[in-house]
């Protein structure tokens, strides 16, 4: 939700909020003057209904009904009090005893039926609670109930004798309906009111904001993302275009726009100077990297430029698969720069093992070759102790990965661990096709090189057992490129150079 509509809403809200307040107020205020005016209606009604009844002849009322003497005529007087008064709706005369009201008179009305006299009408709910002091002839507050008979307001006014003795109840019943049909006529008039209000409010709110708030902050929102962190070039173009936007609220608006064009400018500043220390250490380390590698590399007389043929045939497999869009949430561009300028240190495990071994002309024994064999575990564990001071950097990550598993096959007939398939390192499964194809086709001191078809050929061949397939597909995709790569350092190597300015890293 955008600051505009968050604080539009909040104002709405205050608003609604204020407003449902005050109207809950003026309703009850309303409602309660309103039911004032009514139980004085309702009692003073009764009251004169009462004034109507001669209660030694409620009995013969009650016996003998619209026959007796007078019932007609009081039953008369009844009527014109309700048809008199506003809002009376029922008008009736019971004896409440305790198995219910016994009717003496009950009016009818257009809707219902008056009950004839000696029926008896079960109590209402609402009239339970007052059942002892009716019964014993007592006075009791007017009752409003919404039950049978609708939303009433009713008056009982006892009927007594010159000693005092309650013989029934003159009642009437105000309705309430009409409360209902003035208050919402009453809150219609205050929502047009307040609508109408509210409408001024908001669109003045919605003026302001949009000019002094929400535009300059999109505009620093915009500037912000469209930040551009690619290049010096690219940064500058940045700094120039924030500064070319000026904003003049005067007020913390304003102040955040200079604030963000101070920080801005740092900003370029600083990361010049970390591309210029990243660029700087990123040549350290390939320098580190290939000086230690070729260190390591130099000792083992068979090998020639083992580490950069190497890493050339990984760079073109890698790129390969991610043209084909193989293993893609692997193959990120960091992958690829982390894998390709570690690939020299994939052989480092070969430190440990004696010279006498590394330059054997003829065949290894059983035990050298278990020496031999232990480069892999041991140059794990060198870049291991590496890691442990740098434990986040996927470089090294890599290059343990290289230099550990490049010996395992697919089918988990390899060493080390003996990992197979997916198991296995993606950039180890890269490296294992690149490191025996070069071991294929090189000159070695105890063997002449293979030709490219015959290597290509094994390679094919070892597809499902020592590769991974889908690698293996990749390499052969690219194999007019990787026939230059090998051709490029064959020529390199018979001119005696080690110059090598295709080297990938």
């Amino acid at each position: 939700m955008s600051l505009q509509a968050k604080i539009v809403g909040l104002i709405i809200g205050a608003f609604v909020v204020f407003g449902l307040v005050s109207a809950y107020c003026c309703y009850r205020i309303y409602m309660d003057a309103s039911v004032e005016q009514h139980e004085r209606i309702a009692k003073g009604t009764a009251r004169l209904i009462g004034t109507f009844i001669d209660p030694h002849r409620v009995d013969a009322y009650m016996e003998m009904g619209e026959n007796a003497e007078e019932y007609q005529a009081v039953k008369q007087k009844l009527e014109n009090v309700r048809s008199t008064i506003e809002h009376v709706t029922y008008v009736y005369v019971y004896q409440i005893k305790e198995d219910g009201c016994h009717v003496v008179f009950d009016l009818s009305t257009e809707d219902l039926e008056g009950e004839k006299p000696g029926n008896i009408v079960p109590f209402d709910n609402a009239f339970k609670q007052y059942l002892p002091t009716l019964l014993a002839g007592g006075t009791i507050d007017t009752i409003i109930s919404d039950e049978r008979y609708g939303w009433l307001l009713t008056a009982y006014y006892p009927v007594k004798d010159e000693n005092g003795k309650c013989y029934c109840y003159a009642a009437c019943d105000v309705s309430m309906d009409w409360l209902l049909i003035q208050a919402r006529g009453f809150l219609v008039k205050l929502c047009i009111i307040f609508f109408v209000i509210l409408l001024v409010v908001v669109i003045l709110v919605l003026w302001y904001l949009n000019k002094c708030v929400v535009q300059p902050i999109n505009t620093i929102a915009r500037l912000s993302s469209e930040f551009a962190y690619h290049s010096k070039e690219s940064t500058e173009k940045s700094l120039d275009n924030i500064k070319a936007h000026e904003i003049h609220t005067k007020d913390e608006i304003e102040n955040l726009y200079r604030a963000f064009v101070k920080m801005a400018n740092d900003c370029v500043e600083y990361i010049e100077k970390i591309w210029k220390k990243n660029q700087a250490i990123e040549k350290m380390q390939n320098v580190i990297t290939l000086t230690l590698a070729d260190i390591v590399e130099k000792r083992d007389k068979n090998t020639g430029e083992h580490i950069y043929k190497t890493a050339s045939y990984v760079r073109i497999i890698i790129e390969e698969l991610k043209r084909e869009g193989e293993y893609a949430e692997e193959l990120t561009e960091e992958f690829l720069k982390n894998v390709i300028n570690s690939s020299p240190l994939h052989d480092i495990g070969k430190i440990n093992v004696p010279d006498a071994i590394l330059n054997k002309p003829g065949k290894l024994t059983d035990e050298e070759f278990a020496i031999m064999k232990s480069h892999a575990a041991v140059g794990g564990r060198i870049i291991g102790q590496i890691i442990k001071n740098a434990p986040k950097s996927g470089f090294l990550k890599e290059a343990k990965n290289l230099a550990t598993y490049h010996h395992e096959k697919w089918n988990g007939k390899g060493y080390p661990k003996g990992l197979a398939g997916y198991d296995i390192p993606l950039s180890a499964r890269i490296m294992a096709v690149a490191d025996v194809f070069d071991a294929l086709v090189s000159n070695r001191s105890y063997k002449k090189g293979f030709p490219y078809e015959k290597a290509f050929a094994i390679i094919r061949e070892e597809s499902g057992t020592h590769f991974d397939p889908t690698v293996v597909n990749a390499f052969f995709a690219a194999q007019d490129e990787v026939i230059k790569v090998a051709e490029y350092f064959s020529k390199k190597e018979k001119e005696g150079s080690t110059d090598f300015n295709e080297f990938p890293l």
